[in-house]
């Protein structure tokens, strides 16, 4: 997908197809590419993470999730509502935040550097725990990628990124991106795995029964007498 250089713009650009990843999914105990979560984690990551953020910056209440009811796609629905009313109301997008982790800001300048590249990654991780198909933005991807790798040491040492996973050096934005964070651009769900191996393997015992049709039909030439 291509973004809108608009920042208000593209966080809804952004949310809009991560909802469209939340209602694809049919599975959320699907195993997701950060090790040890699920695809219900992955929402429920954001639903956590960002309320808190921009609780603590700018004393903006959004919805935390239901933990009564554990239904992602629900959470995610009133988180989006919420959050898209912030960056849509001037009076708030214009605001202060000032959190002691992150330092001090607008809101809309917090959205745009912190909330915005975390859905946008995190999009990658829901749609490849639930074989969905997703394309990131290219520009956006590499413009990620050169501000993290300028702070690279500060990040690796927050614990919150693994190890860079080695990709060949022509690989495309995405695939640098989601490796600098520590995961594999090649990751599959299991089920697609299983998929794929399920289709390979049929398409041997095609090429097998094949030829086996093939040897059945060769003509049969009488020995000539002597």
């Amino acid at each position: 997908m291509t973004l809108p250089d608009d920042p208000i713009a593209r966080y809804i650009a952004i949310a809009d197809t991560f909802t469209r990843l939340v209602a694809g999914t049919d599975d959320w105990d699907s195993p997701a590419p950060v090790a040890g979560w699920t695809a219900r984690d992955v929402v429920w990551h954001l639903v956590d993470w960002i309320p808190n953020l921009l609780g603590v910056g700018a004393a903006i209440n959004l919805p935390l999730r239901d933990t009564a009811v554990p239904d992602p796609a629900a959470d995610w629905a009133r988180f989006n509502e919420a959050m898209q009313a912030v960056v849509l109301e001037p009076g708030v997008r214009d605001g202060e935040f000032a959190h002691p982790m992150a330092g001090t800001m607008t809101v809309g300048t917090a959205v745009d550097m912190l909330v915005t590249p975390d859905v946008f990654m995190h999009s990658w991780d829901l749609a490849r725990a639930t074989s969905q198909p997703i394309e990131l933005d290219a520009d956006y991807s590499a413009g990620l990628l050169a501000g993290m790798e300028a702070m690279e040491d500060v990040l690796r040492s927050s614990g919150h990124y693994g190890q860079r996973v080695d990709v060949p050096d022509d690989a495309d934005p995405e695939s640098r991106l989601i490796a600098f964070i520590g995961l594999d651009p090649r990751w599959q769900s299991v089920s697609l795995e299983r998929a794929m191996q399920t289709k390979r393997m049929g398409l041997v015992l095609l090429i097998v029964a094949d030829e086996r049709t093939k040897a059945l039909r060769l003509p049969c030439h009488p020995i000539p007498q002597i």
